[in-house]
């Protein structure tokens, strides 16, 4: 069922509710400002796909159009932008010999075996090369909070796409990728495993599925993920990250594996328009306050709210050493993830 709101989205013009049924108005004090997200229809002006509501037929067609667009426009983007760049910036699980030969001018020192080198009167080097084999497992939040977006997306499909063009990097590099999808509980499993095949299996996975939760549980997902792991694993943990107490999960999954946090996010969540009174829906509880966004100290507390709550997030991160990957719904994502794979390379490279 679609929630309700004051803004029609065909138009600017805001509808004030019957006197009756409307709540009391809200002036939203520092502390009440930690809702998951605003309400979608608020904010977005263009007609919102309602699938929920269609036909089984019409859904599947639906749903086979999206997995469409996004494997053309991901396997584009891992072709054209991100070629190479997705090896250079993972590590494979160690380093295996391969042999030893006469050293050449360029070599690296440091590759010299001494031993050999005695033996055979001339200067050797050992050659080894990468076991290159990864398991790439993406820990996707399809949380109420995702089905939010005022530009162009909602923040579920930037997740969607973002997921599909990791598999496909990973499928690419003949790297094993893997999928949890959660809530406020885990929402399915798909094991990591290779092939182009299995990475359309993730993507109509993310699209298809309806969670049965509404709440954000990422502590609980990634300490999920880190049990049925067996092995080291390059761990992205996809979520708007506005749910607390995950810093000790993430930080255990770290010891063991390569954690990745991709933040996704809306620019509406950092900052409101001047629109009137306007009704706020939390999607993960359904609380409602109604908000005189008109107001500057309404509009400046929920700014310094969510600038709070950014720094803690950032402080986390930093104090766990984990490089968080930012995106935004309205913004074009291959640029700051071909950045990122960049400064990961670098950092490889000392």
């Amino acid at each position: 069922m679609r929630p309700p709101t004051f803004c029609d989205t065909e138009s600017d013009s805001v509808t004030r509710p019957k006197r009756r049924k409307r709540p009391p108005t809200t002036l939203l004090p520092p502390c009440s400002i930690t809702f998951r997200c605003l309400d979608t229809t608020v904010f977005r002006r263009r007609e919102q796909p309602q699938i929920a509501e269609a036909t089984a037929a019409e859904d599947a067609r639906e749903l086979l159009r999206r997995v469409r667009r996004i494997r053309l426009r991901t396997r584009q983007v891992v072709n054209d932008a991100l070629a190479g760049q997705y090896h250079a910036a993972f590590k494979g699980r160690g380093m295996e010999f391969e042999e030893v030969r006469p050293y050449q001018v360029g070599d690296d020192v440091r590759s010299i075996d001494w031993n050999v080198s005695a033996r055979l009167g001339d200067p050797h080097i050992k050659l080894f090369r990468e076991e290159r084999e990864l398991t790439v497992m993406i820990a996707a939040d399809l949380s109420g909070s995702l089905s939010f977006g005022t530009v162009d997306r909602f923040k579920r499909e930037l997740v969607a796409e973002f997921a599909a063009t990791v598999a496909f990097s990973a499928a690419m590099n003949n790297d094993k990728i893997g999928l949890l999808s959660f809530t406020d509980q885990v929402e399915g499993f798909v094991p990591p495993r290779k092939g182009t095949r299995h990475v359309m299996r993730i993507v109509r996975d993310l699209l298809a599925i309806r969670p049965k939760g509404q709440g954000t549980g990422i502590g609980a997902a990634v300490g999920e993920l880190d049990r049925v792991l067996r092995q080291r694993a390059v761990v992205f943990v996809v979520s708007d990250f506005l749910d607390q107490g995950w810093e000790r999960s993430l930080l255990a999954a770290r010891r063991r594996h390569d954690v990745v946090p991709v933040v996704v996010s809306d620019q509406r969540e950092h900052e409101i328009p001047a629109m009137g009174l306007v009704e706020f829906t939390d999607p993960e509880t359904g609380q409602r306050s109604l908000v005189d966004t008109g107001r500057r100290r309404v509009r400046r507390r929920f700014e310094e709210a969510t600038r709070s709550a950014t720094e803690r997030r950032d402080t986390a991160f930093r104090r766990m050493r984990l490089d968080p990957l930012l995106l935004e719904t309205g913004s074009d994502f291959v640029e700051p993830l071909t950045t990122y794979f960049r400064r990961r390379e670098r950092r490889r490279s000392r």
